[in-house]
C-alpha cells in the first residue's frame, strides 16, 4: 500500500511525504503506481519551473520514499498573494484527485493530513 501524508500549516497545504507501494500490480506493470509517480513528479515540475518555486525534495527510489515541501505555499513566505494561492492550490489539487482515487483504490491507497 502507498500512504501519502500531507502537510498543512496555518490551513495551507505545503508539503506531502509518500511512502511504500500500491501492491496493485507486479513491479513494472503496477498502473496505480506508474499513476502516482506521473502525479507526483508533475506537481514538482510545475512548482519547480513554471511557478520557479524553491522546492525542497528527497525521493528515494530504492525505498519508495517522497519527501515534499514547498514554503511558497505557506503565507508566513512573503509571495504575492495569487502566486502562493497558485502554489499551494496546486498540492492542494493533488490531494484531492489523490481522494478522487481512492473510492477505487482503498485496499492500494491510503490518504492523510497533518497539521503542523
Amino acid at each position: 500500500m502507498t500512504k501519502i501524508v500531507f502537510v498543512k500549516r496555518d490551513g495551507a497545504f505545503w508539503g506531502f511525504d509518500e511512502h511504500g507501494h500500491t501492491g496493485y500490480g507486479e513491479s513494472g506493470d503496477d498502473v496505480l503506481c506508474a499513476a502516482l509517480s506521473a502525479m507526483t513528479m508533475l506537481i514538482l515540475n510545475t512548482l519547480e519551473i513554471s511557478y520557479a518555486a524553491d522546492v525542497d525534495y528527497k525521493i528515494d527510489e530504492s525505498g519508495t520514499e517522497i519527501s515534499v515541501r514547498c514554503r511558497a505555499a505557506l503565507p508566513e513566505s512573503g509571495e504575492d498573494e495569487t502566486r502562493r494561492f497558485a502554489v499551494e492550490g496546486l498540492i492542494k489539487g493533488y490531494y484531492y484527485q489523490l481522494n478522487d482515487l481512492l473510492e477505487e483504490y482503498y485496499d492500494y491507497l491510503d490518504v492523510d493530513v497533518i497539521e503542523e
